[in-house]
């Protein structure tokens, strides 16, 4: 077995590896030895929130517990303490149902007044996402069939945007803006390996990318160039069209110029 395959099979398998599984893309759910945890058994909606929030804050050194009710209790600070201290509990006894009182806990790490998310025994679907697009990039120009493996694994764990429940805080936004750019770059490479041999699936990734950001001009032109190849003037020269419209409504700007001139090379023809 090659590095490709091993880390491919290292990425599987570390999810049926893990006791906690997190899924934060499209929905928020998490599974615990196999089995989801209900919503009730979360009990406040504030104990989700800092679950979600320590999932964000998971490549970060431990956050200080003053942050942490600066972003998630700004509204009311003076009661911010003592009902931090309760959804806290309300994590460890979702993670850990049968912990010992006064235990460690495995999942919720303490550096004095500063918390932080173990991501051992921990799978969170980012996160997998995100070594699926770091190998297919590794391999993309030695091994273009590899990396179309690896993008395809990524772009299906996409389930939708980050944290949906969680669309209106500001402090999600770095994360689902970072893993947004990730996946559409997946898909655009995607649609660019497999151009040639199957551009109908080009269009439909293409399509797919716009419908995370109807701005993403890398996916109309590749989708330009797709209906070009199977024929289709006409599709071609109305996803151009469609573009030049988003562009001007979203920016006020027009298309690079290298959609321009596809564009001119398409209807030239």
């Amino acid at each position: 077995m090659g590095f490709f395959e091993e880390k491919m099979e290292s990425i599987r398998d570390n999810k049926a590896a893990t006791r906690i599984q997190v899924q934060t893309l499209g929905n928020f759910k998490v599974w615990r030895d196999g089995e989801v945890v209900a919503p009730k058994a979360w009990g406040r909606s504030k104990t989700v929130e800092l679950f979600e929030f320590f999932v964000t804050s998971r490549r970060r050194k431990a956050v200080h517990k003053e942050q942490i009710l600066d972003r998630l209790w700004e509204e009311d600070l003076e009661s911010g303490d003592s009902s931090f201290k309760v959804a806290l509990h309300g994590i460890n006894k979702v993670l850990e149902p049968n912990r010992k009182s006064h235990s460690d806990t495995q999942y919720i790490t303490r550096q004095g007044l500063a918390y932080q998310l173990n991501l051992h025994d921990i799978w969170i679907d980012a996160d997998s996402l995100e070594a699926y697009i770091a190998l297919g990039n590794q391999v993309l120009n030695e091994s273009p069939k590899k990396a179309q493996m690896a993008y395809r694994e990524a772009i299906s764990l996409h389930r939708g945007i980050y944290l949906p429940d969680r669309l209106y805080e500001d402090w999600p936004c770095d994360e689902r803006e970072r893993l947004q750019v990730l996946t559409l770059g997946a898909i655009v490479n995607l649609s660019e390996l497999i151009l040639v041999d199957n551009p109908m699936e080009s269009v439909r990734l293409t399509h797919q990318a716009l419908l995370i950001d109807p701005t993403w001009e890398d996916a109309y032109r590749i989708q330009m160039q797709a209906y070009f190849q199977k024929g289709n003037r006409p599709m071609a020269i109305k996803t151009y069209q469609h573009c030049e419209k988003v562009l001007k409504q979203e920016f006020g700007i027009s298309p690079l110029p290298e959609t321009k001139q596809l564009y001119q090379k398409i209807t030239s023809r």
